[in-house]
């Protein structure tokens, strides 16, 4: 699947979720609730996997990403009242550390599901 499809089918699972349950619970339920729509839409995905972080050639930490879907698309998810610069720079980031082309950062705080794609600058 093309990574552009993939991504809007993502989002559709997410929209879904946020139709159910609204805005207001933790991260850690939208989360688990995503993980069980992303299984009933058939979409292959590996949960909080734990990626090493490396610069220069050195380990400098590990990094959880909530999803990692198909093996080429982040998924940073969020349960806050709006999304913020800094949110979008930590997205960013995850996508170029882990040398990924694309990303998604996804808002269950808001009133309305916000949604991010966000794009390797360096690939």
């Amino acid at each position: 699947m093309k990574e552009q499809e993939l991504t809007h089918k993502i989002i559709g699972a997410a929209m879904e979720v946020h139709k159910h349950l609204g805005n207001g619970f933790q991260e850690v339920v939208y989360q688990r609730a995503l993980a069980i729509e992303m299984q009933l839409q058939n979409i292959d995905f590996v949960r909080e996997q734990e990626m090493p972080l490396v610069y220069k050639g050195h380990d400098v930490g590990t990094r959880r990403v909530d999803f990692f879907v198909e093996d080429k698309i982040m998924v940073e998810i969020k349960a806050i009242i709006n999304l913020e610069d800094v949110h979008l720079a930590q997205a960013m980031n995850y996508v170029e550390a882990y040398n990924l082309d694309i990303g998604l950062l996804i808002n269950f705080g808001a009133k309305s599901l916000q949604f991010k794609r966000v794009h390797n600058k360096k690939s």
